[in-house]
């Protein structure tokens, strides 16, 4: 019954924005990090950005500076802010978050195109 849901992918053009988000249907104890993945046709899944549960943030370097992850671990959600999309950020994004156990979202399509 528990279930990471993903909203926000869409189709936009090169240089603009979208914004993910990501949330718990049921409340989850004892996460220690939400994060995002994404997985291109033919790739494999790839980590983007990662928030901990207090508040530090990393991300992979081909989304440094572009993206911003942030996340409210009292409500078990987390958001995807991507600025100055490339083609080569098109891919499904998963939600992650990560404790005892792993969760992952159904995903969700991005795809940057003109």
């Amino acid at each position: 019954q528990m279930q990471l849901v993903e909203s926000g992918g869409g189709l936009v053009q090169p240089g603009g924005s979208l914004r993910l988000s990501c949330a718990a249907s049921v409340r989850i104890f004892s996460i220690n990090v939400m994060a995002w993945y994404r997985q291109a046709p033919g790739k494999e899944r790839e980590w983007v950005a990662y928030v901990s549960s207090r508040g530090s943030t990393n991300y992979a370097d081909s989304v440094k500076g572009r993206f911003t992850i942030s996340g409210d671990y009292a409500k078990n959600t987390v958001n995807l802010q991507m600025n100055s999309l490339k083609p080569e950020d098109t891919a499904i994004y998963y939600c992650n978050m990560q404790g005892p156990g792993t969760f992952w979202g159904q995903g969700t399509q991005v795809t940057v195109s003109s």
